[in-house]
């Protein structure tokens, strides 16, 4: 009888704990990843008119359409910024991803030309590379003009001005990687999947973006401007097509970065060192500190031309993106002039990266083990 009581005892307090851990598990569920929808416009803001179509509408249809396939992932949240047709301010949409804890921020908008300009491009924060691009952004920030504080909401930011956009482009630089990544996702997925032109992944200076911290994207669907492109947005196949591929890419972006969270893994590095034209990566217990000057989609030669005169550049792949490094050093202290010198060359936002047994580590992890 003593035998069996200790054994009932043994048993009710082995089932008591895993109900207390299950609940305890239950209660503290994993975070969702979180996604926030913005539709470009609305409000007394209409957009672009191209072809009497509405930007605001088109975008917002589009918007919901994308809500509406990714909330069926149970381990996504989805988070918009407008669901009706109201006026929300840049600022404020910034502000609604950010309190919202987001992961990812996907702003769609239609685009507009003089000419007979078509097809989709998708832009990440950055530097405008040319007067095409900075038009782009110029008129999708001209909204702040709709705003009675606006020169206090964004610290006297031009839009008209190529200077004032210069300065906002550093404040996305920690995720701008992931940025192109999903971006390029996109675009392939409109490439592919709608056989649509593909104008490619672009960098410019929208506010919209500025305002955000975490990896954004603002999609321009097409042109409402050339009558084929504009008829198609404003269908309704065109508006489920084009959303679904924006879903489709969403959710292949979260697939991606719940196999490789953080940084690539060791099997990705060996691969890459087999490859040359993919890596030079040094494999070693010694720390290597290199100068992160780009990244794309697309395969660069390393050669000095593709750089800016740079020589020393070596190429990474993770995942759908190419990261391109200049130097190589185990002297941090050296990063410094490396860094300077890629500077120069016109590479303003590049930063430094560090290297341990072939895998990337993070710079205090890094800086812990040289002291040591």
């Amino acid at each position: 009888m003593k035998t069996n009581s200790k054994l009932l005892f043994v048993s009710f307090i082995t089932l008591l704990t895993f109900s207390l851990f299950t609940k305890g598990f239950a209660s503290n569920p994993p975070k969702k990843f979180v996604v926030v929808l913005d539709a470009g416009h609305g409000g007394d803001d209409p957009g672009n008119m191209g072809n009497g179509y509405k930007e605001k509408d088109i975008a917002l249809k589009i918007i919901l359409e994308v809500g509406s396939i990714i909330e069926k992932n149970p381990n996504i949240k989805v988070v918009y910024t407008r669901k009706t047709d109201v006026f929300i301010s840049l600022k404020e949409r910034g502000s609604i991803a950010n309190k919202a804890d987001a992961d990812l921020f996907v702003s769609v908008h239609c685009n507009a030309h003089g000419s007979q300009a078509h097809g989709t491009e998708t832009f990440v924060l950055g530097t405008h590379r040319n007067q095409t691009n900075f038009e782009v952004a110029k008129r999708e920030n001209s909204v702040i003009f709709l705003e009675d504080d606006y020169e206090e909401n964004y610290g006297g930011f031009d839009p008209n001005s190529p200077e004032s956009v210069m300065s906002i482009l550093l404040s996305q630089e920690e995720y701008l990687d992931q940025s192109i990544q999903l971006a390029s996702l996109i675009q392939d997925k409109f490439t592919a999947k709608l056989k649509r032109k593909n104008r490619g992944v672009k960098q410019a200076g929208f506010v919209v973006l500025h305002q955000t911290v975490m990896p954004s994207v603002l999609v321009e669907t097409g042109f409402l401007t050339y009558k084929e492109e504009g008829r198609y947005l404003n269908s309704k196949i065109g508006q489920r097509e084009v959303a679904t591929a924006v879903a489709d890419a969403i959710l292949e972006y979260k697939h991606t970065i719940d196999g490789n969270i953080g940084y690539y893994s060791g099997e990705d590095a060996i691969a890459a060192a087999e490859d040359k034209m993919e890596s030079d990566v040094n494999f070693s217990d010694t720390v290597i500190y290199k100068v992160q000057i780009a990244a794309s989609s697309k395969a660069i030669e390393t050669k000095a031309y593709n750089f800016k005169g740079l020589e020393d550049v070596s190429r990474v792949k993770e995942a759908n993106l190419y990261k391109y490094f200049y130097g190589s050093t185990s002297d941090y202290n050296e990063t410094n002039k490396l860094q300077l010198e890629a500077q120069n060359k016109g590479y303003k936002s590049c930063f430094v990266v560090a290297f341990k047994d072939g895998k990337k580590i993070s710079l205090n992890e890094a800086l812990k083990s040289t002291n040591n």
